[in-house]
């Protein structure tokens, strides 16, 4: 049994959630809380701020959110919709959707869809983007939950400098 501040990792494993996968799910989960905690109280007219020319925090949100969906099609060896297409190409543009919802609603998916995968398949090719640049099921999978850490460390430095 763990608390609230037990880190993700400590408190057992993710049900449904394939043994190798285990740390991908609980590092998209630590951030998905840790982004979640510091957000609250966050002013909503800062949302779309940028300060010294960082991104926004909004811009954050949607990109998790966007790239999330991103990786797992090109993990499930698919290819990116006109629809992907277009929220890519509005990442950063302002808008009326609640993005911390949407992407912790992304965060949820993304957990859920890593019990689809196949540990015997996870060295796997995956061809990413037009160019079809080389990776395999894990490296992508792997990618997703590294790259939203970075952006959960980016949005702590832009939060908190926006705070004050």
């Amino acid at each position: 049994m763990s608390d609230s501040n037990t880190e993700r990792w400590m408190a057992g494993p993710v049900e449904n959630v394939p043994p190798l996968l285990q740390p991908v799910a609980h590092a998209l989960l630590q951030a998905d809380k840790e982004i979640h905690e510091l957000m609250v109280g966050f002013p909503a007219e800062k949302m779309w701020e940028k300060l010294n020319e960082m991104a926004s925090v909004g811009f954050h949100l949607q990109h998790i959110k966007g790239f999330l969906d991103r990786l797992f099609t090109y993990a499930r060896a698919e290819t990116l919709s006109e629809e992907q297409f277009a929220y890519l190409k509005n990442e950063g543009v302002p808008t009326d959707e609640d993005v911390l919802k949407a992407m912790h609603e992304q965060v949820l998916q993304s957990v859920s869809a890593l019990a689809d995968f196949d540990e015997t398949r996870l060295t796997e090719f995956r061809g990413v983007g037009r160019k079809q640049l080389p990776s395999t099921v894990i490296g992508l999978l792997f990618h997703s939950a590294e790259h939203m850490m970075r952006h959960t460390g980016q949005l702590h430095v832009t939060v908190r400098c926006l705070r004050k």
